[in-house]
């Protein structure tokens, strides 16, 4: 089994959409602990909304390259338009933030809200 960090964001309609992305998530993986969602700046483009942020650690007998291939699934289902640019508003943003506890994701050095987020599900 493994164990990974997965961060959870949206700026449109953010509780409707994590609340559809946690459903569907639960129905795929094993969802152990979820940290608290934050609300922060947007990075990039100031004229985006805030967005929601938080994170789920999980357990699941999916590899790393599926457990991704299938959040951008999860991403396709609630609606992500991956046509914007990268800092742009989405209703869903779905990252490996950990991976049987090796930081994978570059962003979690320069965002402290991940830096909380992270230590919130580290047991």
């Amino acid at each position: 089994m493994n164990i990974c960090i997965i961060g959870i964001g949206s700026n449109i309609d953010a509780e409707k959409n994590i609340k559809k992305t946690m459903e569907i998530l639960k129905t795929e993986v094993t969802v152990l602990k979820s940290s608290k969602f934050l609300k922060t700046k947007p990075i990039g483009i100031n004229t985006s909304s805030w967005f929601t942020n938080g994170a789920v650690r999980i357990e699941t007998e999916l590899g790393k390259t599926e457990l991704n291939k299938l959040l951008k699934n999860i991403e396709n289902l609630i609606g992500r338009d991956r046509t914007k640019p990268k800092f742009s508003s989405r209703c869903i943003d779905l990252d490996i933030i950990t991976w049987n506890g090796e930081i994978v994701d570059k962003d979690y050095y320069t965002r402290d809200f991940l830096q909380k987020l992270v230590a919130e599900l580290i047991p």
